[in-house]
C-alpha cells in the first residue's frame, strides 16, 4: 500500500481536498528536513502526482491542517496555514534528492532542451544563404559545431553557401569532433541566437520596404488615410513606414538641389502632365527648379487646358516621377525629405 492510499478521506483533510493533495500538505507542513528523508518512500510517479498537487494546491487553513496532522495542534492553531505552496515543495526536493533529480522532477531539464531546440529550430527556417553569410566570418571549429547541431539537408544547402576553399576543413572538423566544452557550446549558441536577431530585424525592415513600395504605388489621399488608420493601430508601425513613403506631393518637403537633380533629366512633357491640377506650391516648387526657358513653355501648355488627359494619365505621370526620386536617393545623389534628415541629425 502506498503512503498516498492511506491517507483515509475520513481521517484527513475535509472532502474538498484528494489524496495527492492531502499528501502534498503534510509532507509541507512537516518542513524540508523530515520531508525530504520521506521522499525516498514514494515511487516516482507519486511524486511528479504530489509535485503537480503542491504547485496548484490552495493556501490551507490552520483547521483543515489540525484534521490531517494533529501533533502539529499547537503550531497550526496559531494561525499558520500553507503559502507558497509550489516553493515549499520545491525545498523539500532539494532537501531530500540529488539536483539532477529535482531538476528532472520538476521540468527544469525539459526547459532547457526546449530553449536549446528553438535555437537550432529557428536558423534551420532561415535563408541558407544569409546563415553561409553570417558562418563565413567565423572560426572554422565553430562553423563545424553549428554545421553539426543542423540536419543533414539544412547542413549541406549551408555548408554550399561557405567558400569552396574552407568546405573540405570543416567536413573534417565535423568529422572528428569530440565533446564540445558547455561553456564554449554556450558562447556559440549565444552567437547563433544574436545572428538571428539580427535576421528577423532584416526581415522586419525587408517587410517595412515593401509596405512603404506598396503606399508609393497609391494615390496621396489613399496613402494619408492608411497611415492615419496605421498609426492609431501601431504608432511605432507608422513611424517605420512613413519616412520611406514617398509621393510626388512631397517634392515640397525636398531640398531644393534635390529637386533641381532630380527635374534636371525629366521631359518637359512628363513633368507637364504631372503637374496639371496641382498645387501652387507644388508648381512653383518644380518649376523654380528648371531653368526659365523650360518654364514658360511648360506655363504655356499649362494655361491651355488639359485637353484629353484624363486623372490616369496625371497619376502615373506623377508615380513615375517619384520612383525616379526614390531611385536617385537610393544612389545616393539626391534627399528626399530635408526635415527627416535635420531630425534624425
Amino acid at each position: 500500500m502506498s503512503f498516498m492510499d492511506e491517507l483515509d478521506p475520513g481521517q484527513a483533510l475535509g472532502s474538498s481536498l484528494s489524496k495527492p493533495e492531502k499528501a502534498a500538505a503534510i509532507l509541507i507542513a512537516m518542513g524540508k528536513p523530515v520531508a525530504g528523508k520521506l521522499l525516498k518512500f514514494f515511487s516516482p510517479t507519486e511524486l511528479q502526482t504530489i509535485i503537480g498537487c503542491a504547485q496548484s494546491l490552495r493556501s490551507v487553513p490552520p483547521q483543515e491542517l489540525e484534521e490531517v496532522v494533529s501533533e502539529f495542534e499547537d503550531l497550526f492553531s496559531e494561525g499558520a496555514g500553507l503559502m507558497d505552496n509550489a516553493l515549499a515543495m520545491e525545498g523539500i526536493l532539494e532537501e531530500g534528492l540529488p539536483p539532477e533529480e529535482v531538476d528532472g522532477l520538476l521540468g527544469r531539464q525539459q526547459e532547457v532542451q526546449k530553449s536549446e531546440a528553438t535555437i537550432w529550430e529557428r536558423l534551420q527556417e532561415a535563408d541558407p544563404a544569409y546563415v553561409g553569410k553570417f558562418l563565413a566570418g567565423e572560426h572554422l571549429q565553430t562553423v563545424a559545431y553549428v554545421v553539426s547541431m543542423l540536419p543533414p539537408p539544412f547542413a549541406a544547402k549551408t555548408l554550399i553557401e561557405l567558400p569552396a576553399e574552407r568546405r573540405a576543413n570543416i567536413v573534417h572538423r565535423v568529422v572528428n569532433m569530440k565533446a564540445v566544452n558547455p561553456n564554449i557550446a554556450d558562447i556559440i549558441e549565444q552567437r547563433v541566437a544574436q545572428m538571428l536577431d539580427d535576421m528577423d530585424g532584416d526581415q522586419n525592415k525587408s517587410v517595412t520596404n515593401r509596405v512603404a513600395e506598396m503606399m508609393n504605388e497609391l494615390e496621396k489621399p489613399v496613402v494619408d488615410a492608411l497611415m492615419g488608420e496605421l498609426e492609431s493601430i501601431s504608432s511605432a508601425d507608422a513611424a517605420r513606414v512613413k519616412p520611406k513613403v514617398f509621393l510626388f506631393e512631397d517634392i515640397l518637403a525636398m531640398p531644393e538641389n534635390s529637386r533641381v537633380t532630380l527635374f534636371n533629366d525629366l521631359s518637359a512633357d512628363s513633368l507637364t502632365l504631372a503637374l496639371r491640377g496641382a498645387d501652387e506650391a507644388i508648381k512653383e516648387a518644380a518649376l523654380s527648379s528648371i531653368s526659365a526657358r523650360q518654364r514658360r513653355m511648360i506655363e504655356a501648355d499649362l494655361s491651355d487646358g488639359a485637353g484629353n488627359v484624363t486623372a490616369r494619365d496625371i497619376a502615373v505621370a506623377r508615380r513615375s516621377i517619384a520612383q525616379e526620386a526614390i531611385r536617385l536617393a537610393s544612389l545616393g545623389q539626391l534627399t528626399l525629405k530635408a526635415e527627416v534628415q535635420e531630425a534624425a541629425a
